[in-house]
């Protein structure tokens, strides 16, 4: 079994950017960790997305994801390194002087805790000799004995309070620690050594507890590295079947349809040749009908006359091309099928995430239908309730009743994404709502009066569906993504930070513009005093 040292020693957790233990450990593609701010800043300053240490390329920046293993292993370091520089070393040889010799120092070889004095061996006979001095507690020699008085009553420190754990003076018994279980330094000095094989065992189970763990985590690391990579080929070459089976239907389908417009041109053609001929014998007749009709003979005219005007064997009247090259019912089964593997593809959350943000919008806060309280920053992206009533001009767009403010900008149809940050706050609301919204009355926030959307209050979150409606988050919500599908109906709120889904609106029926909605909710004496901002939302990859 490898020692703790081995297995967690700090090379092993060094980002080769910064030289330091990890900070937020990310894993790159090829397997390599660093520190999230290190590989960003390092990805910023080249032309190139490669990794630093294998300098393997990436034709597009990977999405990082917090290495949650490495991040609590590094954690798990850095707390041993406090503890061990908490750690008191053993003091090294006394170097301590005599306190008594006046000229040259000599070496001390005790020190006296009634007198608070290091004496050489030569100063040191009185305590040896004199009755009165033998009773004094005499150690090896240390340093800064006035360390060990107390500040208060100017007493040594012999005593030890078992309840507060700490060294006090006979004086501090008598007040601060009258009912408190209090012990002589070696009487508890005595009972800590007894303590120490078993402290030390205990100590040595969490080593190896700890070491095992490591070793079970660098052996799933392995096994996680082996498992993907297994997992990798087998979904490519799911894939790949797919994409030629699809391909290997689409020539056969394309094979069929030129196969039967042949066959419908070879009989169309068959028809033109018959008609063409037919149309040759009744030219040629009806020119000797005409040579006809100017002869005298009327013998012969009444002999020639029905053979010129008898109809000819075939009816054209049923002679047509029908083309039967309509393959709806194909086309539309490929077409579900496109719509169920995109289905299937967006269950992974940094999938959806990653489709959801080709869809971000950039939006800007519109002064004009800002509540008097609000306070909008000079971009627009951000904004307060900061308690103050403004004198704002006024304006049929703006809220009257709440500290609410709307996006110029709203979207009738499509897809659209954007996120919210709202770290620091105990209460907001923020979603959509309808063009036609009511601005000036007092009314509830609900789906009925033309609001979807997510909120805090009171430290409990809920919508806008239901007020009573009460929403359980594992962590509390630092910044929020709205996604909205106008044509399917939908409205979704995700929590950015762990990339789950929060809650959706579904079946919903948008007949107007929509626009996206901002509530700060009240100042509260400063406590909800933050601002909600709309971030950036970062670049799908």
């Amino acid at each position: 079994m490898a020692t703790a040292s081995s297995l967690l020693s700090e090379e092993r957790f060094l980002c080769s950017v910064c030289l330091d233990v990890f900070t937020e450990p990310v894993s790159t593609p090829c397997g390599h960790n660093f520190c999230s701010a290190c590989i960003l800043k390092y990805w910023d300053s080249i032309n190139t997305c490669q990794c630093p240490l294998c300098k393997r390329t990436f034709s597009t920046r990977p999405e990082l994801q917090v290495n949650t293993i490495m991040s609590e292993l590094a954690g798990e370091l850095k707390k041993l390194a406090q503890v061990k520089a908490s750690t008191p070393d053993p003091p090294p040889p006394s170097d301590v002087l005599c306190e008594i010799c006046s000229e040259i120092k000599e070496k001390a070889v005790k020190s006296c805790l009634m007198c608070l004095t290091s004496f050489c061996e030569v100063h040191l006979e009185p305590h040896q000799r004199v009755a009165g001095l033998k009773s004094h507690t005499l150690l090896d020699p240390v340093k800064n004995l006035d360390d060990r008085m107390c500040k208060t009553h100017n007493k040594i420190r012999e005593l030890y309070c078992r309840t507060d754990q700490a060294c006090i003076c006979v004086l501090c018994l008598k007040t601060d620690h009258k009912s408190h279980s209090v012990v002589s330094l070696e009487e508890e000095y005595e009972t800590a050594m007894g303590k120490k094989d078993e402290e030390m065992a205990n100590i040595q189970k969490q080593i190896q507890s700890r070491s095992e763990k490591i070793a079970g985590v660098e052996n799933s690391l392995d096994v996680s590295q082996i498992e993907s990579e297994k997992e990798k080929v087998a979904t490519v070459q799911v894939f790949t079947d797919l994409i030629r089976s699809i391909q290997r239907s689409q020539a056969e389908l394309v094979e069929v349809i030129e196969e039967r417009h042949r066959a419908t041109k070879q009989k169309a053609e068959g028809f033109l040749t018959e008609l063409r001929v037919e149309i040759t014998e009744l030219e040629s007749r009806s020119s000797q009908l005409e040579q006809l009709s100017q002869s005298r003979d009327h013998y012969h005219f009444l002999q020639t006359f029905p053979t010129l005007c008898s109809p000819l064997n075939k009816d054209c009247t049923n002679i047509g091309v029908h083309s039967d090259l309509s393959y709806e019912a194909q086309r539309g089964a490929v077409t579900l099928l496109k719509q169920r593997v995109d289905e299937i593809m967006e269950e992974i959350p940094e999938i959806k995430k990653k489709r959801m943000r080709e869809h971000a919008v950039d939006l800007t806060l519109d002064p004009d239908t800002a509540h008097c309280t609000l306070v909008i920053s000079e971009d627009g992206k951000q904004v307060a309730n900061e308690g103050k009533v403004l004198k704002l001009p006024d304006n049929p767009k703006r809220f009257k009743m709440y500290p609410e403010v709307l996006a110029k900008e709203g979207f009738t149809t499509g897809k659209f994404y954007f996120e919210v940050q709202v770290k620091g706050k105990t209460s907001w609301n923020v979603g959509v709502v309808r063009e036609s919204v009511d601005r000036k009355g007092d009314v509830e926030l609900s789906v009925t009066h033309g609001f979807w959307a997510f909120r805090l209050n009171e430290e409990k979150y809920g919508t806008s569906k239901k007020a009573s409606d009460t929403i359980i988050l594992k962590e509390k919500l630092q910044k929020v993504g709205i996604f909205v599908d106008y044509n399917k109906g939908v409205v979704s709120f995700y929590d950015v930070d762990s990339k789950s889904h929060v809650y959706s609106f579904t079946g919903c029926h948008f007949t107007e513009k929509l626009y996206p909605y901002f509530c700060p909710h009240l100042c509260n004496n400063g406590k909800n005093a933050a601002p909600l901002i709309i971030t950036p939302v970062p670049p799908a990859v």
